[in-house]
């Protein structure tokens, strides 16, 4: 003799979807095949949409946010990228929940790389960071990445940090100087964009490339080669000073160079980071017209 079937009422699947986040439909299937039982419907819903979600973590994700956390005695701050394909999903409240947990746990267990990062516990039921991932990417139905964190410390310094909206984010850390100038800083960062604190930190390889390219221009003019090697020191002199912090002149008052700034305030800088949502990745060019047919070829 078969078991006696349970009922599919309305209320146990609307505590379905608040419990899953999925479709209504989704949550009637789950329910009569598991016969009523919420907890069995959950686990099953759970194992397909870790399925459907492994089917999107292929996709791109070129959207998202920039999140920067800091511990309430300043020492301690964690800057994270983590990803969305489309804008929308990247301000959904689930997304930016995330975000959030995902940035304090960062900041609270300091992990070694993003391996770490991904194995580390996020909720109460002992989910990792991966995990709770996947299950987004069910739940919002687009492929969600973490892609990079830096974290930074220190003891008797100062650590300054900026956000420009939600896509772009700077910190710097300091030795001497206050935490307005720490931020003055950072904000310059995120304006300025330098690809190292000095002169000395940059790329040989960018270097030499450079000086090609000037000493080709210069031989150009047509002027002796004295005047030429002038000319390439000059030009070289400007490039190296646009691209390194202490080079740069200060965004607030470009007169003044942040090497000048800093040592007006006995200060040094000992470390800085810069990011930008989709810096580097490749996004993917959709073409409507190709979509639409798709969609209808059922593909």
């Amino acid at each position: 003799m078969k078991g006696r079937k349970m009922a599919i009422t309305a209320a146990l699947v609307k505590e379905l979807r608040e419990r899953t986040g999925s479709g209504m439909m989704e949550c009637k299937k789950a329910l009569v095949v598991s016969n009523g039982d919420i907890d069995l419907a959950i686990e099953a819903m759970r194992k397909s949409g870790l399925a459907k979600a492994d089917k999107k973590s292929d996709r791109v994700a070129a959207e998202g946010v920039i999140a920067i956390k800091t511990s309430t005695d300043g020492k301690r701050a964690v800057m994270l990228e983590i990803n969305s394909e489309t804008d929308f999903v990247a301000k959904a409240e689930d997304f930016i929940e995330f975000v959030d947990k995902v940035s304090k746990t960062a900041l609270e267990s300091q992990p070694v790389d993003i391996e770490a990062l991904m194995s580390l516990s996020l909720n109460d039921a002992g989910e990792n960071i991966d995990s709770v991932r996947q299950t987004l990417i069910a739940k919002i139905g687009e492929n969600i990445q973490v892609r990079r964190f830096t974290l930074m410390s220190t003891d008797d310094g100062v650590i300054g940090s900026y956000r420009h909206g939600e896509s772009m984010g700077s910190m710097v850390k300091l030795t001497g100087g206050d935490m307005a100038l720490a931020k003055d800083i950072a904000m310059h960062i995120a304006a300025s964009r330098p690809q190292a604190i000095s002169a000395a930190e940059l790329p040989v390889e960018l270097l030499n490339k450079e000086r090609d390219i000037v000493t080709t221009q210069a031989r150009e003019s047509g002027k002796p080669e004295p005047i030429i090697e002038k000319m390439v020191d000059g030009r070289m002199s400007k490039f190296i000073n646009e691209i390194s912090l202490l080079g740069q002149g200060f965004v607030k008052d470009p007169d003044v160079t942040v090497e000048k700034l800093l040592s007006r305030a006995n200060a040094t800088v000992n470390e800085i980071a810069f990011y930008e949502v989709g810096e580097g990745i490749e996004k993917k060019e959709d073409n409507f017209a190709e979509e639409v047919m798709a969609q209808a070829r059922g593909n």
